[in-house]
């Protein structure tokens, strides 16, 4: 029985690389306005920055985008993302510190907007404020609530915005929590969704680690997935295969890695990130090298074995190596304030 599930991890990367699409399927309205042509720049450090200390409840993921109006205006903006995989009270307030910490950060407007995760149909906050004496203050804020998606699903199913499986496999993953043989039918459903797709083979490979993550099995039945999954590439003759290849490298290298952190050997999982980046891209950098010898962190260590096994390119997992050393560099370097 399946009853932890790393739903954190797989959403802050599935809105990083899909951010487009889960706007046009989430908040259409915020996606129309946006002039795409002109890109997006992802703001985490900033973000981070800036809401340090004011850590309120805990979230799923949060992402600050920095986007341009699509008005002829030459205007740019920040959409802020949260989403919270649980209930929790002082959620809207956060929602509001949030944006006023933003835009007195940038003097910018700030668009907010929220994704329940949770499994409470009846929490539904869109709104934060108060009044008194005269002075009153509102704070209003879009919200798609997952669950609402259970009675849209065979339009989740017909659509092709590879966003619409992030949202399948986060509802199988929470219905099918303490059903591992319905999850293992419902995770090769999803699975043989993005080839029936005809999805891009970069999108079946970011697609396929999403599900991966959610819809974890128990080590007899994630094989029996595997079986099927050869059978149905071989039978169509799919080339593929590379999938379950990285599966099997991610799974391996992962125990290993955690092995290995557990008996304090940070040089094993030093290794075994270095080891995949050799396999998939050939000979790696002195400086990639140098850097991913210097770390100490172990879950830094573990997302990047992630990211190893999933980047297009030695390029990209280059600049998440940096921007994980700053945000490891900042954290070591932030004043402790001490109590009593």
């Amino acid at each position: 029985m399946t009853e932890s599930v790393d739903y954190d991890s797989p959403w802050k990367e599935a809105l990083e690389v899909y951010f487009p699409e889960f706007l046009a399927l989430c908040f259409p309205e915020v996606h129309a306005g946006i002039d795409w042509a002109r890109g997006h720049e992802f703001l985490d450090k900033e973000l981070q920055q800036i809401t340090r200390d004011a850590e309120l409840g805990r979230r799923l993921a949060d992402k600050l985008v920095k986007v341009w109006l699509d008005d002829g205006s030459e205007t740019w903006l920040l959409v802020h993302i949260e989403v919270q995989g649980q209930t929790d009270p002082t959620f809207a307030q956060r929602m509001y510190v949030y944006q006023y910490r933003i835009f007195d950060h940038y003097a910018r407007e700030v668009v907010s907007l929220a994704v329940l995760g949770d499994e409470t149909a009846s929490w539904r906050p869109t709104s934060f404020g108060y009044t008194r004496w005269g002075c009153e203050l509102r704070f209003q804020f879009p919200v798609i609530k997952l669950l609402d998606y259970w009675q849209t699903w065979s339009v989740l199913e017909e659509t092709i915005n590879p966003f619409a499986v992030v949202i399948m496999a986060h509802l199988q993953a929470q219905a099918t929590r303490r059903d591992d043989v319905e999850r293992k039918a419902w995770k090769w459903n999803l699975i043989r969704q993005l080839y029936e797709r005809g999805y891009a083979r970069q999108d079946i490979l970011h697609l396929f680690r999403f599900i991966d993550w959610l819809l974890a099995l128990p080590l007899e039945l994630e094989q029996a997935l595997r079986q099927d999954i050869e059978a149905y590439e071989e039978e169509r003759r799919m080339t593929y295969v590379t999938s379950l290849e990285r599966l099997a490298i991610q799974q391996g290298l992962e125990q290993g890695l955690e092995q290995g952190l557990q008996q304090g050997q940070l040089m094993r999982g030093r290794e075994a990130v270095l080891d995949v980046l050799e396999t998939r891209f050939g000979s790696i950098p002195r400086n990639i090298t140098r850097r991913v010898k210097q770390i100490t962190d172990e879950m830094l260590l573990k997302q990047l074995l992630r990211q190893a096994i999933l980047v297009s390119s030695l390029t990209d997992f280059a600049r998440l190596l940096t921007d994980a050393l700053s945000t490891e560099e900042d954290a070591t370097h932030t004043p402790q304030c001490a109590s009593g």
